[in-house]
Parts: structure tokens; sequence; C-alpha cells
């Protein structure tokens, strides 16, 4: 990175540990799954880079040349999986990373994939010949593989996925004996459950492990070759040449930055993680209190889940229970995403304000026209996965065309530099053809790509299928219908209420569950209660994606914001509630477009929907105001309260209620201009 020091910016976050008591290398052990990895020495290594490599091989020639059956790629997929996650993961995290495999667990992962392989090879038969009798070695494959599914899963996530997957297969096989009506149903056999679980494509073969096996592999294998081309560097170097000079410049860089690299990682917490050990010592250099820095670092990096053209997991699956294209989820997404950043970086605009900080000085960024000189082919694959999804190809061909794009670029990018130097030697063609050559995707670099990806891939797919589990329980027994009838009835038909118990349901799952598995649990249990009170579709699902993220935002367990707080050296509950209070937007928004969903483009015409942008824009101008407590100077609490009014109001869509919105506006604007004027040229400031 352009003049900036690494190693002074890691005994920065190393200092801030210190600081603030937080062990950030557990925190690390405990949330990210990269962190508790075996590195096993000899072989053992080589063969597990052999079957990474192998997994990402078999996705992207199936993604390129035609999928199995979807349950047979799924088990596949799932067979990868599991058989690695044996051989990567200890049974207890604190056993010795770097020892070798014990026997014990080789054993596992051969047999986790027995009966996966099992139904690879034996489907069709047993769809033309027993479908729905299925035999004593069915059975007791499936309930194999439902064995070491659950293990599998506590080892990469934690007990809480695997505890409600147990949950949910004692209420099939118990819930006659249960005595409330809400949830009492006929009981299941064991025969019965099994056969829905595991030969059935509503249980561990549903949506969820479907989605993983497909779109979402594909995407996180095309994170990692882009990450292998120097995306991840090039993006901080962008975004500080971007941003880094105005006021308040590296918090700018931090949004910028970690909402870019969000939508190649999917993942809140490794994003804090990767952009934040150089993001957050920038912010505290400027002046900014640790705390915050650690906040914006988090309420930027969750955001990365929403922000289109790649979006998390959950939006790939989203589109599936929809029957739409993934084209139309990341578009009624935009604007949401759009409000989320815009109040994230005028909140850290007035923080600057408030507390007199500027940016960075010129001479410490990178050039821009240098660096998009250097390096700006790199954004090019990204613009080919939107241009494919917009010419109308699967999210599947849009991967595989960007993987393709990205590896052909290099070499070109790397061949005409070299071609350069030869017919033009000079001090400039070597530098760019140095440049070239850090990004060239070269046969090693392409195997590491792969074998990240695979990596990467392991804890979705092991979500996706636990949560198939509970899926499954909720269309055997009906428990999803039931549901959604009791939230009606509890908040007795009202609509606001009924968001609250969702968005409530949605947060509480999200402290424990992957905000993919999160999603699938809600959007089954949860959101046919809003389907019951007439919200769309795609209002529905996207109320409950946005507050399962929400939840690595949101105290007493709020994940992303303790990562933060930990490289910042601050306290976590301090920072998990500056966090909250920097994403009050996106716990706004998904009210009013349930309310309005003229902001996810249902039902609206070009001028409305321009009216309610700018008008929601202007709504989240007044919220940051409200959430900052300055505006030109310290606002007062009385005048804050009014501010958050007018936001929510310019933030529904509605003439009345826009122009109730400006009016508080301009009242606010002359207050404070005349309050600054009298304090003096920059307002009071707090420290």
């Amino acid at each position: 990175m352009a003049d900036l020091d690494e190693k002074a910016v890691s005994e920065a976050a190393s200092a801030g540990n210190r600081e603030s008591g937080i062990d950030f290398d557990e925190l690390m052990r405990k949330y990210d799954t990269e962190a508790r990895y075996r590195t096993p020495p000899g072989w053992q290594i080589k063969l597990i880079v052999t079957l990474t490599v192998a997994m990402s091989c078999f996705h992207f020639y199936t993604a390129g040349y035609g999928l199995l059956a979807a349950q047979k790629q799924g088990a596949v997929h799932l067979a990868f999986a599991l058989f690695l996650v044996f051989l990567l993961y200890p049974i207890k995290s604190k056993m010795p990373k770097n020892a070798g495999i014990p026997i014990y667990d080789m054993i596992l992962a051969v047999l986790s994939a027995v009966p996966l392989l099992y139904l690879v090879t034996q489907l069709d038969t047993i769809a033309m010949t027993r479908s729905g009798l299925p035999t004593s070695t069915d059975i007791a494959m499936g309930f194999m593989l439902v064995i070491f599914l659950l293990e599998a899963t506590r080892r990469i996530s934690n007990p809480i996925l695997p505890c409600l997957a147990i949950i949910a297969l004692l209420y099939c096989y118990y819930g006659g004996s249960v005595s409330a009506e809400l949830f009492h149903h006929r009981g299941f056999s064991v025969r019965r459950i099994i056969n829905h679980m595991y030969l059935g494509t509503e249980g561990i073969f549903g949506t969820p492990l479907e989605v993983s096996s497909t779109f979402v592999f594909m995407f996180i294998l095309f994170g990692s070759v882009l990450e292998k081309t120097g995306m991840g560097r090039f993006i901080i170097d962008l975004s500080l040449a971007l941003a880094g000079w105005s006021t308040g410049g590296p918090a700018k860089v931090a949004v910028v930055s970690s909402g870019l690299m969000g939508t190649i990682s999917g993942s809140s917490v490794a994003n804090v993680c990767t952009t934040g050990m150089f993001t957050i010592p920038l912010m505290k250099s400027v002046g900014y209190k640790p705390y915050f820095a650690g906040a914006v670092e988090a309420v930027a990096s969750t955001g990365g889940q929403i922000m289109p053209p790649v979006m998390g997991a959950g939006a790939f699956i989203m589109a599936q229970m929809l029957g739409v294209g993934y084209l139309e989820v990341a578009l009624a997404a935009v604007v949401p995403a759009l409000l989320y950043y815009f109040a994230v970086i005028v909140q850290v605009h007035f923080e600057a304000n408030r507390l007199g900080l500027k940016g960075l000085p010129w001479d410490k960024l990178p050039s821009l026209g240098k660096l998009m000189k250097e390096k700006g082919f790199l954004l090019i694959p990204l613009f080919a996965i939107i241009y494919l999804l917009v010419a109308g190809y699967t999210p599947l061909k849009s991967a595989f065309g960007g993987i393709l794009v990205s590896l052909a670029l290099s070499w070109a990018n790397f061949t005409l530099r070299l071609a350069l130097v030869k017919w033009f030697p000079g001090d400039n063609n070597v530098h760019m053809l140095d440049m070239a050559r850090e990004s060239l995707l070269t046969p090693r670099r392409i195997m590491e790509a792969f074998d990240a990806g695979a990596r990467g891939s392991l804890s979705v797919a092991c979500a996706c299928a636990c949560v198939g589990i509970v899926v499954g329980t909720g269309t055997l027994t009906g428990l999803a219908l039931k549901i959604a009838k009791g939230i009606v009835a509890l908040a007795h038909g009202r609509l606001i209420l009924t968001l609250f118990f969702t968005m409530c349901a949605s947060i509480l799952l999200g402290t424990g569950l992957p905000t993919t598995a999160n999603f699938i649990v809600t959007s089954t249990m949860a959101a046919p209660a809003l389907f019951e009170l007439g919200v769309p579709g795609i209002a529905a699902y996207m109320f409950v994606f946005y507050f399962g993220i929400a939840a690595d935002l949101t105290p007493p367990v709020a994940l992303a914001a303790y990562a933060g707080a930990g490289i910042a050296g601050a306290d976590p509950m301090r920072t998990g509630v500056t966090s909250f209070k920097l994403a009050l937007a996106g716990f706004l928004v998904p009210y009013i477009y349930v309310y309005s969903p003229i902001l996810l483009f249902v039902n609206a015409t070009p001028l409305a929907m321009l009216q309610s942008v700018i008008t929601a824009l202007i709504g989240v101008f007044l919220l940051a105001m409200c959430t900052i407590g300055y505006y030109k100077t310290n606002l007062m609490w009385p005048l804050r309260i009014v501010a958050l009014v007018g936001a929510v109001g310019l933030l529904d869509p509605g003439t009345t209620t826009d122009v109730i919105g400006l009016a508080i506006l301009a009242v606010i604007h002359v207050v404070q201009t005349v309050l600054a004027k009298k304090h003096g040229a920059g307002g009071e400031r707090a420290a």
C-alpha cells in the first residue's frame, strides 16, 4: 500500500489489544474459521490441498459444462465438504493446529463421505424402483449422514445450529406428545424422518444446499481468484485515492474499501479482520476515538452482504425461493444498500467535523491516475459479472465467466507489458511489467485460489445442509405454517407488531447462526406471517435478510463489532452500541420498504422512484444528524428528536411526509447556522 507502514499498522493493532484487554487472537479462533485450520506436516497437507483443488475443479467444470442432477450435485459437494472438515478442523478448537491429523479423524472423514457417495450411485435406482419405500440400507446411510453432518457443523461453526437441528429431529419424532395445540402433530417414525431428510428434496438436499453447491460456491471461488490478482490491496489503495484526502478521509476509506471487499468475501467478521487491520489504525491516527473506528469498520464490513452486484449467499437462496432471477434480487437491494452506506459516510463526516479532523496529506496517498493505469484492469471482471447478469445469464454462468475473464485479463496484461519492455525498454515499462507480474494468475496462484475457494465454502456447505434439517422439519410437520399463524395471532393481525416480532426472531437467531442459515430458518418460519398480511415476497424476504445480517452489529452479541473492538483497542460493548447507531438506517429502511415497496422497485414509476430515492437520501442525512448530534455545531437533544421524526418522514415515500421532513430540515438548518455563527466559525466541538 502506498506510503503505509504495514509493520506499524500491525503494531498499532497489537497495542490496541493490550489497551482493551481483548485477546484478539482468541476472538479470531472463536469466530474465524480460517484461524482454526489445521496445518499438518508432510503428505497430509498435500492430501488436503489435493482435495480442495479437486473440489474447486469439480464445481468449475460443472458450472461451465453442465451440472449433475440437483441431489447428485449436492451430494458430491457435501461429500467434499464433510471429508475436508474432518481433516481440517480438530475435535476441539484449542488443539494444536500444526500437529498431524489423528487416525480417528481420517476414519471419520472417509465414513462421512460413504452415505453421500451411496446416494450418488444409487439415486437413480431409488427413484425408479423404491421411491417412498426406502430399504434398511437406505435408512442406515441416512442416519449416518445426519450424525456426521451434525458433528462437522459443530466443528466448523458452533454448537447452536447442530443443537437446533437435533431439537427439530426430536420434535419430528415426539410431536405427538406435545400438549400445546400450536406445536402438536401426530409424530413420525425414524424411517419416515430419515426418508424425508435424506432421500427427499425438502430436507438436507433442499434449496439451501442446492444453491450452496452451485451459485454460492462459484462466487466464493470467483472472490478467491480476484484476491490472488491483488484485488484486496487494490481496493484499499483505490479507496485511499478517492476519499483519503477528504474530511475524516480514513473513515470514508474504511467505508468504501470494506463495502467493496464485503461484496467479495461475504463474511462480516472476516472482512473486519482483513481491511480493519489497515483502516482502524488509520482512523485512530487522525483522531477518531478507538470505539468509533472499530464501529465504522464493523458497519461497513457487514453491509457488504447487502451490496450488489455480489451479495451474501442468502441473496442467491432468496432468488431461488422467489423463483426469480438473481438480478431482480440484486436490483431490489440497490436503493437500501445505497441508503445504508450513504448514512455511514455522512455520519463519519459529521463526526470528523465535530472533532475537527482532517484528511490524510496528499503525499501519503496513492495517485488515482497511476493506480488505474497499473491495476485498473482488475475492475473489469466485476463489470463482466454485471454485464453477464444483465444479459440474462444465470449467476452460475456469470461467475464462471467472471473467473475466465480474470484469467484471460491477467495473462493478456502480462503479455502486453512483456512485449512493451522488449520493444520499448525503459524504467516505466519495467515497472509496469513488475505490476503485471504481481497480478499474474500463474498455475501456482490458480491452485492457491482454488484451495482458498474450497476452504471458504466449507462453512456455508455445512450450514446449508444442517439447516435443511430444520427446514425439512417445517415441511414434514407443518410447523412453518403454524408458526406463521402464531406470529400473526400474537400480533393480533397488526403488521407493525408482526414486523417487530420477525425482526426480533432474525436478530436472536443471528446471534448464533451464520447469516445464510439464519435467513433460511427465518424466511421459512417467520416470513410466511408477512405474506399472510399482504407483504410482497421480495419485501418480506429482504426484511428477514437485512435483520439476519444486522445481528452482527446488535449488542449484546455483535461479532463484527467485537472484532473491530479487538483491533481498535476499544471497549467491546461501547463499540457494539456505536455500531448499532451507525447502522440505524439499516434498521429503519426495512420497515419503510415493507410499507412502501417502491424502494425495492416494486410497482415503481420512474418519477415516483426518483422522488423516493432523493427524499430518502435527504432523510438519511437527517438521521445522521440525529445519531451523531452534530450539524454545523452540536445539535441539542430536542432538535435531534425532531431530526429523527423528519428522517422517518423523508424515508417513507409520500408527498405529505416528504414536505414535513423537508420543512424540519429547513428549520434545523436555520437554527444550526445561527448557532454556529454565534459560537464561531467551527462551532463548539466536543471531544
